[in-house]
């Protein structure tokens, strides 16, 4: 059996709702995680997501700021929202669903961005970013395996973990995303959890991935200087069943886009 997943930071859902509804109309993933959906609950258009045959919603947001969402054609089952660093922010949910007669928990997340200077004796939000990665670092991808429960774990990390990862390693050594704490601390997360990075177990460590480009580029796609902030893992018994991880660069080049593009993955089990 074939199940899909994909992830988007969509920089606001309902600003970019016709976005979605065409991602899921054309490319028909079983399961859609979105970050930054920037809308309390009430307000996420999931009556217009269940048109197109996704009946299974479970939404963690707040108003103007954040936000994630679990889009689902699967039942989704145990739900749960954690709290990270205890500010009341909504930075992650999952859920469970069953594919092929397992059960998969589907974590998503949304790492704090953190600012923009890389030292957090001056900038709260660096602080808070590396104080988010150290609560990480207890998630185990096996945590649930007595249980008969695998784990994926998607979303916008805001980090660019290697030195193909950013366009250019040596220019943004300092600059947040890519600065050796930030990065040795999301491969501690890795490391701890016993998490596979399915995006380079598919797509070779030397070759460069790039998930998001700024708004900033006159010309983004001549420029290229892209960052790879968003990513896949999974518990490593899912691993062999990767069948593809697509990068929908393409996505950048839509009218009105999020800065970030929609990662797929597709297993065969």
């Amino acid at each position: 059996m074939g199940f899909s997943i994909a992830t988007w930071n969509i920089n606001s859902v309902r600003l970019r709702l016709p976005l979605v509804q065409a991602l899921l109309a054309d490319h028909a993933p079983d399961i859609l995680c979105l970050q930054e959906t920037k809308c309390p609950n009430d307000a996420f258009p999931g009556n217009d997501l269940k048109k197109l045959g996704y009946e299974h919603i479970a939404i963690h947001g707040q108003k103007g700021y954040h936000g994630v969402a679990l889009i689902s054609r699967l039942p989704l089952d145990d739900v749960q929202r954690q709290d990270y660093c205890e500010k009341g922010d909504t930075r992650h949910i999952s859920a469970v669903a069953s594919v092929a007669g397992r059960k998969i928990r589907i974590h998503n997340f949304y790492v704090p961005a953190g600012g923009d200077e890389p030292d957090r004796t001056v900038n709260p939000k660096f602080a808070h970013k590396l104080d988010f990665l150290e609560e990480m670092k207890a998630l185990h991808s096996q945590a649930e395996e007595t249980d008969g429960i695998s784990s994926i774990l998607v979303g916008d990390l805001n980090i660019a973990p290697l030195e193909t990862d950013v366009w250019s390693h040596k220019q943004l050594l300092k600059v947040v995303s890519h600065t050796p704490i930030e990065t040795d601390g999301l491969k501690d997360v890795q490391a701890r959890g016993a998490w596979v990075d399915l995006m380079r177990q598919h797509i070779p460590e030397d070759k460069k991935i790039f998930t998001w480009w700024s708004y900033r580029a006159r010309d983004w796609d001549v420029s290229d200087r892209g960052r790879r902030l968003d990513h896949v893992w999974s518990s490593p018994d899912l691993s062999d069943s990767l069948s593809d991880i697509t990068v929908m660069r393409e996505a950048r080049g839509w009218e009105r886009p999020s800065d970030h593009v929609p990662v797929f993955a597709r297993f065969n089990f």
